[in-house]
């Protein structure tokens, strides 16, 4: 499963390089990763990016025709909007460190507009082999910056 995303170094998480190589590689494993368990469109917003000129990005997650779909911007009417810090969004996506994400919850780093029941029941699925592989070169691809 070494072949596809060849990438020569690994870039920052979120930066628009980092973003152009996570979305070939999601475009690498489409097929292998099954359809999430609920259909959801929810809008996402990071902060605290020092590595953007902006220091924040908007971008969301529509799985409304069975397939996700990752990308910038925000779309016009979400069931919920996640405004989340740069390092918790690392551990929710690149790391995968679910006790990291649990912790951030409960202190308030991650705030949720909208029906958070949708948010939890995305979650709920474990990954797949493919889905595991995929993060493993997600997170290899991520330099620490």
């Amino acid at each position: 499963m070494q072949s596809g995303v060849r990438v020569t170094q690994p870039e920052p998480f979120l930066s628009d390089a980092w973003i152009d190589n996570a979305r070939a590689l999601r475009d690498e494993f489409e097929e292998q990763i099954p359809a999430p368990p609920i259909a959801v469109k929810m809008n996402v917003v990071v902060t605290d990016i020092d590595h953007r000129d902006d220091q924040a990005l908007e971008g969301h997650i529509d799985s409304s025709e069975g397939d996700v779909i990752i990308d910038k911007g925000h779309l016009d009417e979400p069931e919920l909007t996640v405004t989340v810090d740069y390092a918790t969004a690392k551990a929710a996506f690149v790391t995968r460190d679910p006790q990291a994400v649990m912790q951030a919850f409960f202190a308030g780093k991650i705030l949720v507009e909208g029906d958070v029941s949708r948010l939890m029941a995305l979650q709920a699925e474990a990954p797949n082999e493919a889905a595991i592989e995929m993060y493993r070169r997600l997170s290899a691809m991520t330099s620490d910056g």
